[in-house]
């Protein structure tokens, strides 16, 4: 298997939290090669942007997963109390989902070097708040997200043909403007 065919790919995947949780994970994932499109604009997110600080993951200190990931939060991040949550439970999630797809084979272990995953992710503003955050759902609705992603990026999901038969079928979530 060569890395040629992981030059760009693109996937997204959301899991909504239990009940009375603000723990939905939506990442948006980009794998490919290091040496293609991803593996440049991996290398240019280490420039870091006030409350976007970009993240390896890691499964714990100095166990930094391969494909080398990075975690970016979509929204600006204010506050300690959501720093930590990035760079605790949505980086363990993270970290554990790609090192998962390596061991299920969904991402080949002889590419793990050549390729490189940027993963852009979600965390309610609310989270840091709730005095009932559960972050063991924080972190199941983060891993099954991402590894849903990432499988979805590398089997180029949904297919075109797919997206044109469900155009008038399926609406956004939020959809009440159509």
């Amino acid at each position: 298997m060569t890395a040629k065919k992981y030059l760009f790919h693109a996937g997204e995947a959301t899991v909504l939290a239990k009940e009375g949780q603000a723990t939905d994970a939506m990442p948006e994932i980009l794998i490919g090669r290091t040496d293609g499109p991803v593996g440049q604009a991996f290398a240019n997110m280490m420039a870091q942007t006030k409350g976007h600080t970009a993240m390896f993951a890691i499964r714990a200190c100095n166990q930094m997963v391969r494909p080398a990931t990075i975690t970016v939060p979509k929204v600006t991040l204010k506050d300690s109390a959501n720093i930590d949550l990035f760079g605790g439970v949505v980086q363990s999630a993270t970290a554990d989902a790609v090192l998962d797809c390596v061991i299920e084979g969904v991402i080949p272990k002889e590419l793990v070097d050549e390729l490189c995953i940027i993963s852009l992710v979600w965390i309610d503003p609310r989270c840091a708040k709730d005095p009932n955050l559960d972050k063991k759902d924080m972190y199941r609705t983060n891993y099954e997200a991402t590894k849903l992603a990432i499988k979805r990026a590398l089997n180029n999901e949904p297919s075109i043909d797919e997206l044109i038969a469900n155009r008038h079928k399926i609406k956004h979530d939020y959809d009440d403007w159509s």
